[in-house]
């Protein structure tokens, strides 16, 4: 099902679409998924395939589980990918790819709708293994994301401690056009840097992109 966009991070998405559906692979401490519960193992949803996507919108597609997560691929089959990769060619729209596995996307790059932007989170360059769990590491993610040739968007959020020249280079590495930064929204505990430490990475990551601000980052900077 197509559903109107109503998040306040990417102010340019018109909706998001979910073909795929069930826990997502990473299981991430933060992740707002688990407010709603268990989640059903991944699977692709049929039916999905025979959704209307219109035209001239800005699709999120994969907003409730990273469809590009390896063990989505080992669980989903390529083919399966590929179909939904191929449905949204069908529609002449725009689509946000989000994934903590930008490697997973390049098997798939052949396949990719012209109007992409792939986008991955770079919470923080630290590694925090009860917190990020399944995830590909931070340094990974920057380093594979430079590699797809689509424009890159880069999102810090839920924002976690960091240090901040080596945060700094991580995000410089994936030329992003746009950087979105967050704080945590879901009472989650997480370590959190100082509003110095913060408002010192925002003056950085200026010099060379474009800062989108969540409003509940005014907690941290209060």
């Amino acid at each position: 099902m197509l559903r109107e966009s109503k998040g306040n991070m990417y102010e340019w998405v018109t909706h998001t679409w979910n073909p795929i559906k069930g826990k997502c692979p990473h299981d991430c401490s933060y992740c707002y998924m688990k407010r709603w519960g268990e989640q059903k193992p991944l699977r692709l949803d049929e039916k999905e395939l025979r959704t209307d996507l219109g035209n001239g919108n800005f699709i999120f597609v994969g907003s409730s589980t990273d469809i590009f997560a390896n063990k989505t691929i080992e669980t989903i089959s390529p083919h399966s990918i590929e179909a939904v990769l191929r449905k949204m060619r069908e529609y002449d729209n725009s689509y946000l790819l989000q994934t903590k596995n930008p490697k997973g996307v390049l098997w798939f790059k052949s396949h990719l709708p012209e109007n992409t932007v792939v986008c991955t989170t770079i919470e923080t360059n630290r590694w925090y293994p009860e917190i990020m769990k399944g995830c590909t590491s931070t340094a990974m993610r920057a380093y594979w994301i430079t590699k797809i040739g689509k424009p890159c968007y880069v999102t810090i959020e839920p924002i976690i401690d960091f240090d901040l020249a080596q945060m700094v280079e991580l995000i410089k590495i994936c030329n992003p056009v746009q950087v979105n930064i967050g704080a945590d929204s879901g009472n989650n505990n997480l370590p959190e840097p100082s509003k110095e430490k913060l408002l010192a990475l925002i003056e950085e990551l200026k010099k060379f992109t474009t800062i989108a601000r969540k409003s509940n980052l005014e907690r941290i900077l209060r």
